[in-house]
């Protein structure tokens, strides 16, 4: 494991991240050091395709760290390039974890003062493209794995 990869690692072991993360940390240093390797080499990159990667411990994993990461370079992002009140709308699917990355996305954009509409159940990603405009909305938000395994 290379000087980068084992810093990011120890900032997740001795940061401010739940016990249950810390433990899976743990847990692959013993039984699978390639796997806690590839969790950590880099950070999960946002491309064209939004937010992707396997589910898991680690910067370079879909977790609720990354999503909040993500979330919070959005917020970050609007509150530079708008002026006041911002609102975004977010929905999510019937995937692993959609209802849960929605929920962490909206405490976060809350956390920063920015209003959020987040459906109450699973929605298709064009009628959010529909509520960000009806609702006036800044931004939106789906979350969503359709052209990902299920990992």
């Amino acid at each position: 494991m290379d000087a980068t990869t084992l810093e990011r690692v120890n900032t997740w072991l001795n940061g401010m991240y739940d016990e249950a993360t810390k433990d899976e940390i743990k847990r692959l240093q013993k039984e699978n050091p390639t796997e806690l390797s590839e969790s950590f080499y880099k950070n999960l990159e946002f491309g064209t395709g939004g937010l992707r990667g396997i589910m898991g411990v680690g910067t370079n994993r879909m977790n609720k760290y990354t999503v909040g990461m993500a979330t919070q370079g959005f917020a970050n992002y609007m509150k530079q390039q708008l002026s006041g009140e911002i609102s975004v709308a977010i929905a999510y699917d019937s995937r692993n974890n959609s209802r849960f990355f929605a929920e962490t996305t909206a405490n976060v954009f809350a956390a920063n003062g920015i209003k959020v509409y987040l459906f109450e159940s699973l929605r298709p990603t064009p009628e959010l493209s529909f509520a960000i405009r009806h609702l006036k909305c800044q931004g939106g938000v789906v979350c969503t794995a359709s052209h990902n395994p299920k990992e």
